[in-house]
């Protein structure tokens, strides 16, 4: 059996590949954005919110939450979601460091 492909790279350069899947869909930038203006949701509000099915919904809250991004409670028969403050500033480190690499350059090497 062959290696994963992942496994050819460090763990910091899979992390940001998958910070980067997160906002690789409009709908999760979306959800986050709202998230974070209410600071907290129902899959329903989300899906009146961005008119998408709540299947699709539910997909992407999925993909959010594997990430640690989001954070849900079970209230009832309702699940209600929120941003996970803590991972959501491990996030920014993270990428913070990874955009800001070319900071000292002072000149095109190109």
């Amino acid at each position: 059996m062959g290696l994963a492909k992942t496994e050819m790279f460090t763990d910091l350069q899979n992390e940001i590949s998958l910070i980067s899947k997160a906002f690789s869909h409009p709908a999760r930038v979306t959800i986050l954005q709202h998230l974070f203006k209410i600071d907290s949701c129902v899959c329903g509000d989300l899906v009146n919110e961005i008119g998408l099915a709540q299947p699709t919904i539910s997909q992407h809250l999925k993909e959010l939450k594997q990430l640690g991004l989001i954070k849900g409670t079970v209230e009832g028969t309702s699940v209600c979601y929120c941003i996970n403050h803590e991972k959501w500033a491990q996030m920014k480190t993270v990428m913070s460091e990874f955009l800001d690499q070319d900071l000292p350059t002072k000149q095109d090497c190109c």
